[in-house]
């Protein structure tokens, strides 16, 4: 299955107790709460570049799926982690988050998951 493609934020739940949860200061909370950002993936092969566009936001990360990487997190944070092709979705752990992002015809949804604060994002597909 193909992610590539660019995907523009249709709805998202919980946006502000996880973001607060996580860390991000209440100014950049109360910012982007109502912005709509625009993902873009590359894909070739297991070789995946992740562009998500949040107003002035670019944040990007480039990975090969089952190998450590170097990612840079919501709250700027760089880690090395892997991230994971499991039953058809990409699954990595950030820290305490839980990242798990999967696609369904051209709907792809990311639900986040720190302690039981789940923040879910659903965007759609339009290029």
């Amino acid at each position: 299955m193909s992610f590539a493609g660019t995907y523009e934020l249709q709805s998202h739940e919980n946006f502000e107790v996880f973001m607060k949860a996580i860390g991000l200061p209440d100014d950049l909370i109360e910012k982007g709460k109502d912005i709509k950002s625009v993902t873009q993936i590359e894909q070739n092969g297991n070789h995946f570049v992740v562009t998500v566009t949040t107003g002035p936001k670019v944040l990007r990360n480039e990975f090969n799926i089952g190998e450590e990487s170097d990612i840079e997190t919501l709250t700027e944070d760089k880690l090395k982690t892997t991230v994971n092709l499991v039953d058809g979705k990409l699954v990595v752990k950030l820290k305490s988050v839980l990242s798990t992002t999967e696609l369904s015809g051209d709907i792809l949804t990311n639900v986040m998951t720190v302690k039981d604060i789940v923040y879910k994002r659903v965007s759609k597909k339009v290029a």
